[in-house]
């Protein structure tokens, strides 16, 4: 998925402490524990229509039959930050840590056991299971920012952290660490805000349309607009919101029980007032909240929902509504016949 804010998809980055203290930002994906979004979908979405939004164009084509992005993680060492971004989620190898140190571990004091650096087998082996080579690259693109950041691989240390649950006195296998790149090391807290709005991709052509994202500024609308494109649910309609962008205009309908939003519905409307698209968000229970709305429930330093183009060759995209406790973020294509794509944030308890 920061300091004493509240943040959502990639901008969550959930806090987490083992012995040496080990800190995991994800969002995105918000400082809860570990807050993540996997095993329960927060939501629904349904597209409408043909006369959808505009795809980016691009020369460069992307393959996005095996793609993965990831959220980007701090992890507080010796006291200060290593950057890294972990790719578990998707390298699964129950060989991923070498064989000797899993098995000495008892004569190893916990706090080693805690980081390791991955040797040239054990980073073949990584490489090889991601299907990536020395010479594919890191593309991490902040957002907020307007910044990419290219690195090859070969640059980068294959670098393991120790779950902060694992307890301490009880032996770990691989399944117990994060595996992945180490991106920076030992720096100061306020590192944090160069990767809080930032997602991850490894491979040899960059993904990542530039500039042309923006955090959504909602605002309350009329009452006749809720009638007019939500068709209600068994719940009681709460406030709308909208949020206006070129020539399409957002609208997000509060549902509620009693007093408390239990969902919210989206629809997007052109020029021509047709609704291209809409989507049902619900927090899907364990733990997960709905995030605060920029400009209602937040001040300019907190953005939580974004919209705009995002990935070359693929409709425009909307996230940051729900704050999940359990899996991973997720972003949705303004297109029905694009799936949700997860970003990869290694949540575990």
């Amino acid at each position: 998925m920061q300091h004493s804010k509240h943040y959502s998809l990639f901008q969550v980055r959930p806090m987490m402490k083992f012995s040496t203290a080990l800190v995991l930002l994800f969002l995105q994906l918000v400082m809860m524990g570990c807050k993540k979004e996997v095993s329960k979908p927060a939501s629904n979405s349904t597209g409408i229509t043909n006369d959808s939004v505009k795809m980016t164009k691009t020369t460069d084509e992307i393959d996005y039959n095996h793609f993965n992005i990831y959220n980007v993680s701090l992890v507080q060492r010796n006291e200060l930050m290593d950057v890294f971004i972990s790719v578990s989620d998707i390298y699964t190898d129950s060989h991923a840590i070498p064989s000797d140190f899993i098995k000495n571990q008892k004569n190893i004091p916990f706090e080693k056991l805690q980081y390791v650096e991955l040797d040239a087998e054990y980073r073949k082996k990584m490489l090889t299971g991601m299907h990536l080579t020395e010479n594919d690259s890191l593309y991490l693109f902040n957002y907020e920012f307007n910044k990419l950041q290219k690195t090859p691989l070969n640059k980068l240390k294959a670098v393991a952290y120790l779950t902060p649950y694992a307890p301490e006195g009880e032996e770990v296998d691989a399944g117990s660490y994060m595996i992945g790149f180490q991106i920076e090391t030992q720096k100061d807290m306020d590192i944090f805000d160069r990767y809080s709005n930032a997602i991850a991709y490894f491979g040899n052509k960059d993904p990542f349309v530039q500039n042309k994202i923006k955090p959504m500024q909602w605002e309350k609308s009329a009452t006749e607009v809720s009638k007019k494109y939500f068709s209600g649910s068994s719940l009681k309609y709460g406030n709308t919101f909208q949020f206006k962008d070129n020539d399409l205009t957002y609208y997000l309908q509060d549902f509620l029980e009693g007093d408390i939003v239990q969902e919210r519905q989206l629809a997007v409307i052109n020029n021509r007032n047709q609704k291209i698209f809409e989507k049902t968000i619900t927090t899907g229970g364990d733990g997960a909240e709905f995030t605060p709305l920029n400009g209602i429930d937040t001040d300019g330093a907190n953005k939580f929902q974004w919209t705009g183009n995002l990935f070359k060759g693929k409709p425009p995209v909307v996230f940051g509504f729900v704050s999940q406790s359990f899996g991973c973020p997720s972003i949705t294509f303004l297109d029905k016949g694009h799936k949700d794509l997860t970003i990869n944030c290694d949540n575990r308890h």
